[in-house]
C-alpha cells in the first residue's frame, strides 16, 4: 500500500510513487461519436497515451444526449469495432470495450420506462449517467429509482463538476443513500475544471465516497492534464481507498 503520510496537501508525488490504475471506465476515445475523438487516428493517439500511464482496459463511454449526440447501441458498437480492429492492427496491448455516458433528460426516462437497450458494464451492471452542469434535474430521483428497478447500478459521472452541488454538499452525499455510486474525474484533482470542482472532489475522497476514478479523456489536452493530475496526493489517497476500477477485468 502506498502512503501519503508526511506529504503536504499541495505537494506533487514523485513519478515513481504514482500508482497505476489498469482500468478506465469513462472516456471519449471512440472515433466520430461525440465531442471526443473525431477520427481513428486521434483515437489511437489517445489510446497509446493511456497505455503509457498503465491502462490495460478501456471502457469507452460516448455521450448519449437526445439533443446533441443521438448515439444508439448500434452506432457505438460499430465505432468500438473500428477501434478494436485498429488496436489489433497496431498490436497495442490493451482491451477496448464500450458503454455510454447517458444524459439525464426526458428521453432517458422514457427509454428506462419502455425497457430500451442500455450499454452497462461490469458484473454489477453499472450504468454511467450525467446531468446538466448548472441546473439540478427534476428527473433525478425518478431516474435513480428506474435504473435500480431495472437492475442497473447507477454511477453519477463527475459529481464534483455540478455547480448546483458546490454549496449543497449534503444533497450530493444524500444520493449515496439512494444507491448511487460516484465517479470522480482524475483531472479534477489538479483544479483543471475549477477550484470548486477540486474542493468537492477532495472532500468526496476525504469522506471515502468515491468508487471510481475516470480519465474522462476527450483529447490530447486532457492527456497532458492527466500527467499532472496523477501527481496529486489525492490521486494516491483515492487509490488507497476502495476504488473499484481494477475490479472491472471484463465488461458485461
Amino acid at each position: 500500500m502506498f502512503s501519503i503520510f508526511g506529504k503536504k496537501k499541495n505537494n506533487k508525488l514523485n513519478l515513481e510513487d504514482i500508482p497505476e490504475i489498469h482500468v478506465d471506465m469513462h472516456s471519449h476515445v471512440l472515433p466520430g461519436l461525440d465531442d471526443g475523438s473525431p477520427n481513428i487516428e486521434t483515437s489511437l493517439t489517445l489510446v497509446k497515451s493511456l497505455i503509457k500511464m498503465g491502462y490495460k482496459h478501456l471502457i469507452c463511454t460516448p455521450h448519449v444526449m437526445s439533443d446533441f449526440y443521438k448515439n444508439t447501441p448500434e452506432k457505438i458498437k460499430a465505432a468500438l469495432k473500428k477501434l478494436q480492429d485498429a488496436v489489433k492492427e497496431h498490436e497495442l496491448n490493451v482491451t477496448i470495450d464500450a458503454s455510454a455516458e447517458y444524459y439525464l433528460d426526458e428521453i432517458f426516462i422514457e427509454n428506462l420506462e419502455k425497457d430500451s437497450e442500455f450499454l452497462s458494464f461490469g458484473d454489477h451492471n453499472y450504468l454511467l449517467f450525467e446531468t446538466s452542469f448548472l441546473n439540478p434535474s427534476a428527473y433525478l430521483e425518478q431516474a435513480i429509482f428506474l435504473m435500480r428497478s431495472r437492475g442497473f447500478q447507477p454511477i453519477l459521472a463527475h459529481p464534483e463538476r455540478y455547480a448546483y452541488f458546490f454549496n449543497k454538499y449534503e444533497k450530493l452525499t444524500a444520493l449515496k443513500e439512494k444507491g448511487v455510486v460516484f465517479q470522480v474525474n482524475i483531472n479534477s484533482l489538479s483544479g483543471y475544471y475549477s477550484k470548486d470542482s477540486q474542493r468537492i472532489a477532495e472532500k468526496l475522497i476525504d469522506d471515502q465516497l468515491v468508487s471510481f476514478l475516470g480519465t474522462d479523456c476527450h483529447n490530447t489536452k486532457h492527456i497532458a492534464a492527466l500527467e499532472r493530475s496523477r501527481q496529486s496526493p489525492y490521486f494516491l489517497k483515492a487509490y488507497n481507498q476502495v476504488i473499484l476500477n481494477n475490479t472491472l477485468s471484463t465488461a458485461s
